[in-house]
């Protein structure tokens, strides 16, 4: 299977490169290649949260990496940290109160 990433989580992994160190880059990647051996191997964003969807997703160096599977091509299409509401930004339901967000200030 190819991989390919789509501009966001190109965009993500050269933040991630800048912010942190190029060894998490490196292991996310390196996560992301064995998905070649079995795409299938990891949740989907269905079986796991209850939403319909065609994503999987990785969790690994504290980050989640959401992927498809068109055919033969493994489909990146975003990289979020673990502390980043994800929910809210790829699929719009908010797990936070806002009293939460006023009082964390995020």
């Amino acid at each position: 299977m190819k991989i390919r990433y789509s501009p966001d989580s190109r965009d993500k992994l050269r933040r991630i490169k800048e912010d942190s160190n190029l060894k998490i880059v490196d292991k996310i990647v390196k996560a992301v290649k064995g998905l070649t051996y079995n795409p299938k191997k990891c949740p989907t964003v269905e079986n796991m949260l209850g939403i319909p969807s065609p994503y999987f997703f990785l969790h690994t160096e504290h980050y989640y990496v959401f992927y498809r599977i068109d055919e033969d091509i493994i489909y990146v299409t975003d990289i979020y940290n673990e502390r980043e509401d994800f929910m809210w930004k790829m699929f719009g339901i908010k797990l936070r109160t806002d009293e939460s967000v006023d009082y964390w200030g995020e």
